[in-house]
């Protein structure tokens, strides 16, 4: 395991924020703004104009004076940018909870005039053949109507998901549950109501299942690669500097996860709370677009994938640095604080816009089986933390109170036990009061 702090100090000497430089420039701007620009006659042309500047100085401001994290590759004011941009969103998501549904709906018109207005979600359902006679032409279209930008997407996002939990069997767990949850919601979201075999071949075993496999030969090749870093300008060959100029974009050190669930009670509990917090993100990326009115293709869907991938491995790190060494790192670091916020956001922002569909029932065979895995679970940790626990040390305690009279009572090799009398403590045996004598 490769340590990541004495790096990254000689990193952040290398590396200048720039500090002096950004302030200039951006002074310089507002100054040619200011003075040099005349301000337009349009109220809302203005009030967006000016937050999008605000957001701007915010995040110079963030680049250039926020504490670097975990993560220094390719640059650390490339990974201080998004953290910027995490307060921005959180910032935002609390303003769109604080209105109206109507307001909070007709606010996104400020951002793309083709939102605000109630779109139907497309059904994956339906007819279900995998191969259909009736269709003469065609009998595999229903496989290939759902061939589409989705694969490729859902391959990608569970292969840089591996590269985010670094544990394959906590990947697998995360993408069953997820098919479960779909089968248990899709009366709530149309869209979640997909064929059997598009949701266990194509979603489990292809897009999931081949994104998880490459992901962890990446990182078996990751972990293999050796981490000896040398100066751009050191390297003699043209082919040995983009090489380097490659590899820049790699990790400056390498720290293999090992979350050990079933070793202790705190990490156990830690491990759930990763999986429940994944699957909810999962699930608020379904709900927000149906509470908002934003269509799956919209641009500010792709958005938010783009900012959870460049976010939610910086997170995945401080987790398992806090769970890991809770003495060297005493408090959750900032950016797993910001994702969780986000995340309970989130889903605040879908209760509050749709309650009627959050409570409509669910099914009762649907919830006898949560109700069976819940209490699965609970059965699992009495008995691995505590019932366990309290047998193996009355064992032990058993045993070693068996042992200390067996100690005490063995007897030596002529048949006398190995305690000895208060005289022969004093003046040894007869044979040696024999021997002095003589």
């Amino acid at each position: 395991m490769f340590s990541h702090h004495g790096p990254s100090t000689c990193l952040s000497r290398n590396m200048r924020a720039h500090t002096v430089t950004v302030l200039f420039i951006l002074t310089c701007a507002l100054v040619y703004v200011t003075l040099l620009e005349e301000t337009p006659q349009d109220t809302a042309y203005n009030t967006k104009r000016g937050i999008v500047a605000s957001i701007l100085v915010f995040l110079c401001f963030g680049v250039t004076q926020a504490k670097d994290g975990p993560f220094t590759r390719p640059h650390p004011a490339y990974w201080r940018f998004w953290l910027c941009v995490t307060v921005v969103y959180e910032l935002f998501l609390i303003f769109i909870l604080f209105q109206t549904v109507h307001d909070g709906r007709q606010f996104m018109k400020y951002i793309d005039p083709k939102l605000g207005v109630p779109l139907p979600e497309r059904d994956y359902g339906g007819n279900c053949l995998m191969y259909d006679p009736g269709n003469t032409t065609d009998p595999f279209h229903n496989i290939w109507d759902k061939m589409d930008g989705f694969v490729p997407a859902h391959f990608l996002g569970w292969y840089i998901k591996t590269l985010m939990i670094r544990d394959w069997w906590m990947c697998m767990i995360i993408s069953v549950m997820f098919e479960f949850l779909e089968y248990s919601l899709e009366h709530q979201l149309p869209n979640f109501s997909e064929c059997w075999w598009d949701h266990w071949i194509m979603d489990v075993l292809l897009c999931n299942g081949l994104g998880i496999y490459c992901g962890m030969k990446a990182l078996a090749w990751l972990s293999m690669k050796p981490y000896q870093w040398q100066g751009l300008w050191n390297i003699p060959t043209y082919k040995g500097k983009i090489k380097r100029m490659a590899f820049q974009f790699t990790p400056y050190s390498w720290v293999k996860f090992e979350w050990k669930p079933a070793s202790n009670l705190r990490r156990w509990l830690a491990v759930l709370g990763i999986i429940f917090m994944f699957l909810l993100a999962e699930l608020n990326t379904f709900y927000l677009k149906f509470v908002l009115w934003m269509p799956p293709e919209h641009y500010l869907v792709l958005l938010r994938l783009v900012f959870f991938v460049n976010v939610g491995g910086v997170a995945m790190r401080e987790i398992y640095d806090f769970m890991d060494d809770p003495k060297f790192h005493k408090k959750l670091g900032q950016q797993a604080w910001l994702v969780a916020a986000i995340t309970v956001t989130e889903f605040l922002i879908v209760v509050k816009y749709d309650p009627n569909t959050i409570m409509l029932p669910i099914p009762f065979v649907v919830t006898q089986c949560w109700f069976l895995g819940i209490f699965l679970i609970v059965i699992w940790t009495l008995w691995r933390f505590f019932i366990r626990d309290i047998t193996l040390r009355y064992k032990e305690t058993r045993q070693r109170n068996q042992e200390v009279p067996a100690d005490r009572d063995r007897p030596l090799g002529n048949g006398s036990t190995s305690t000895p009398s208060g005289r022969s403590k004093l003046n040894g045996s007869s044979e040696t009061v024999r021997m002095r004598k003589s």
